[in-house]
């Protein structure tokens, strides 16, 4: 069913972000995205917020990526959107519209997992035209996931580790959060702790059994060692911030680089690539190339517009699912969390 040119518009909705992308095959024509700011308010992403500015925002955003496009709704040869995971009442909103649009224009649904699409993005066209052969591990670092996936097709992923608790980016964020940062606040530790000293603070790297992570004891410690330092010094934070995050970033990236060097161990597999939101960490970045020229890993990172939620990805993700003709109907149903990878 492969076509010579093949139009798919993705949409993603399934945390705070509403976006719309047009791909031809896997180049991606326009990729809009429509950030919620009303978040910051309350130190955090409140869902029923969340879902009422998707209804908001998800018409001028598809009506948006087709017109930056230059095509017509009819161009189109497929609908591709987030079916999971995600928030559910943010998902049902992009949900509920591509059905509508594919039921309307009688074109093909593709319902997309949302994690392997941020894995997918590293098959997006682009200038380095640089991408991870199979097989390959795949570090998925998020707001709400931290995997480690092994990539053997385009088709064939397998979760090889996963966190039992918290994900690194809601470390970053609730972290940020008791410092005071303004939401979210993992990449403004990112960039205070580039003027920090990582080791001048220590923290709590939970154990855990096998390639699986956690994040809530270091949390723990963290919020403790920050109130018993404000007990002696009011001004503790402000007088360490810069030692404060690159002490907590550099825990955070120590906890995901020894799974991630157990896992190269345990796989034989030194193809190596991050995806997701933390993927736009600097740090991660830096540590990554620090690697590929000590241990011989080949390292791969996504172009910067398609590490954090972003419809481009659904749309190159639903591209791959066009070729197989793996479809969807209208029976179709969001899943908040028990999709399966």
């Amino acid at each position: 069913m492969a076509q010579t040119k093949t139009y798919i518009l993705g949409i993603e909705s399934s945390c705070d972000d509403t976006s719309a992308a047009v791909s031809l095959n896997t180049q991606i024509l326009s990729n809009v995205i429509a950030t919620q700011k009303i978040h910051e308010l309350y130190g955090g992403i409140v869902p029923e917020l969340a879902s009422r500015a998707h209804l908001k925002n998800i018409i001028p955003v598809v009506s948006e990526a087709i017109k930056q496009a230059g095509l017509t709704l009819n161009d189109l040869d497929a609908i591709a959107f987030t079916k999971g995971p995600g928030l559910l009442g943010s998902l049902l909103v992009g949900t509920s519209f591509a059905k509508a649009l594919s039921l309307s224009l009688n074109k093909p649904l593709i319902d997309v997992h949302h994690m392997k699409a941020h894995i997918m993005a590293h098959f997006i066209d682009n200038e380095r035209d640089r991408k991870p052969s199979f097989p390959f591990l795949c570090l998925t670092v998020s707001g709400g996931h931290t995997q480690i996936v092994k990539v053997s097709s385009f088709q064939k992923m397998e979760v090889i580790g996963s966190t039992i608790d918290d994900a690194a980016g809601e470390a970053f964020d609730k972290c940020g959060k008791i410092m005071g940062l303004v939401y979210p606040g993992g990449p403004l530790i990112d960039k205070l702790a580039q003027n920090g000293d990582p080791k001048r603070f220590q923290f709590a790297k939970p154990k855990v059994d096998g390639l699986n992570f956690s994040f809530s004891g270091l949390k723990t410690s963290f919020l403790y060692f920050i109130q018993g330092e404000t007990r002696k010094n009011a001004n503790f934070i402000q007088e360490n911030l810069n030692d404060l995050c690159a002490s907590l970033q550099q825990t955070i990236l120590d906890i995901l680089f020894i799974k991630l060097e157990l896992a190269v161990q345990q796989e034989g597999i030194t193809e190596i690539a991050i995806a997701g939101g933390v993927s736009a960490n600097q740090g991660l970045r830096d540590r990554l190339q620090d690697y590929e020229k000590m241990k011989g890993w080949n390292i791969y990172v996504p172009e910067f517009q398609f590490c954090t939620d972003n419809a481009g990805m659904i749309s190159v993700a639903g591209y791959y699912h066009y070729l197989e003709s793996e479809f969807t109907d209208l029976s179709v149903s969001s899943e908040a969390r028990s999709i399966s990878f």
